[in-house]
């Protein structure tokens, strides 16, 4: 096997395993939305890392941080509805960041950049997404709980002692991280679905959250292998192959009878 291939595959395996659990909690909490959102602040961190000359993948993470506590900041002031909230800053960042890339006239592959370039992962990458990918699912392994009771309803989670703000935001914060590193992977116009496909697939079969979670990374696996094969054999790009395969995955299993759901 290439070792460009190699990488791309470990690289893509490595986002999918920790997007997979992550994205059952964006499905469960309806936040496709917020991760677009994000994903559309990734263009500034790009610009960010131009300008200022720095790591691209700390300036992107740093971004898409930045615009989750601007999020948050902004909803608990409750001046606008949260999806018109979501519909402003989603928009505005990708715009802010397309203005700052020709006003800096940086010069910025940007298709590589909003479909993923997943052929290019190098070692670097492969230590920014196997690094913080652990972190993240570190994290959401010890806040599955909380995480869970604030998803199941938040009132009843208050009751019984949950800090209900605090555990919001560190899911946030955990969506901004890791669709900072899986940026390269699809694209900042496909992250969102990496995210959201391979979980609601997963939904369809499992029965309680923990198979859900597992599932989804596991259809997200099989997306990246299947994609990347796709790629290699019909020369498609390998992003958007990665995607297709796994809403042919989605649509196989939802054409499966089943009576039970997560």
């Amino acid at each position: 096997m290439p070792e460009f291939l190699l990488f791309a595959l470990l690289g893509g395996l490595g986002v999918a395993a920790v997007a997979g659990p992550l994205g059952s909690f964006v499905v469960w909490r309806r936040m496709a939305y917020f991760g677009d959102t994000l994903a559309h602040s990734a263009l500034l961190g790009v610009t960010l890392g131009f300008l200022l000359d720095i790591n691209m993948n700390l300036a992107v993470v740093f971004c898409c941080v930045a615009l989750a506590l601007v999020l948050v900041a902004m909803q608990r002031q409750r001046l606008v509805a949260t999806d018109t909230l979501l519909g402003i800053m989603a928009h505005s960042a990708l715009s802010l960041g397309l203005v700052a890339v020709a006003l800096l006239e940086i010069r910025v592959d940007l298709l590589s950049y909003l479909f993923g370039d997943l052929l290019a992962v190098g070692m670097e990458d492969l230590l920014w997404i196997y690094g913080g990918g652990s972190l993240a699912l570190a994290l959401l392994c010890w806040l599955w709980q909380p995480l869970l009771a604030i998803t199941i309803n938040e009132e009843l989670a208050h009751v019984e002692g949950v800090n209900v703000a605090w555990t919001r935001l560190v899911l946030m914060l955990l969506i901004a991280v890791v669709i900072a590193i899986a940026m390269k992977i699809v694209g900042l116009l496909l992250i969102t679905s990496l995210l959201i496909i391979p979980a609601a697939a997963s939904r369809r079969l499992a029965r309680t959250p923990e198979q859900m979670a597992i599932g989804a990374g596991l259809v997200g696996c099989l997306s990246v292998s299947g994609g990347l094969g796709l790629s290699w054999h019909f020369d498609t790009p390998a992003g958007p192959s990665v995607v297709v395969v796994a809403l042919l995955i989605f649509l196989l299993l939802y054409a499966i009878p089943s009576r039970q759901r997560a």
